[in-house]
């Protein structure tokens, strides 16, 4: 085995052109872990905040087939009383029952208190598609980035090892490019 010639170890620290390329590289890989964490995180969030408004809108069906229920009992109820010849007792446990319906009904409509009415549960689901949608808008730009980081890392290794400028002047506009797009990712002013 060789050892380096101490003399060509300082040319190559010393060589503006490679530290430049060195450097670059090492920014791009930065980048390109940010906007691959960014791009996961936003896919993560997107499936949770789906599973979120799935949730919500089934316990709202639910609720709205009890309220149905409920509402369809309180209308026998009521035909119930609108005879005559029901005894006293009968008719103040039909109008008992009929009030008690009609509480739950209400509830189901809306619990401020638990956020469990439909009222409050259409408000979350619709939060939560909210969330799903702007996560949605985020992740293709954290792809974006990383596949133009990607190909500039390449670029500015090749530049390295050939010398060629023009090489790094296209890394360097790939990877601004890459940059913004995960800025974007995480701030979406576009």
């Amino acid at each position: 085995m060789e050892s380096a010639n101490p003399e060509e170890l300082m040319e190559t620290h010393s060589d503006p052109f490679k530290s430049r390329c060195a450097l670059l590289v090492s920014l791009l890989a930065m980048v390109l872990a940010l906007a691959s964490l960014g791009g996961s995180n936003a896919s993560k969030e997107a499936t949770m905040h789906n599973i979120l408004a799935s949730n919500a809108y089934a316990f709202y069906q639910a609720k709205n087939i009890r309220q149905t229920s409920y509402k369809l009992a309180a209308d026998d109820f009521q035909v119930i009383l609108a005879q005559e010849k029901l005894s006293p007792a009968t008719r103040e446990l039909v109008e008992g029952k009929l009030q008690s319906y009609k509480k739950n009904i209400e509830r189901y409509e809306s619990e401020p208190d638990t956020k469990e009415g439909k009222k409050e549960l259409m408000l979350q689901a619709k939060e939560h598609e909210h969330e799903r949608d702007l996560a949605l808008r985020r992740d293709p730009w954290f792809d974006y980035a990383e596949a133009l980081l990607q190909i500039s890392i390449v670029l500015t290794s090749v530049a390295l090892i050939t010398g060629v400028g023009l090489l790094l002047g296209a890394s360097l506009t790939l990877g601004g490019l890459g940059v913004f797009c995960t800025l974007n990712g995480y701030l979406l002013f576009i």
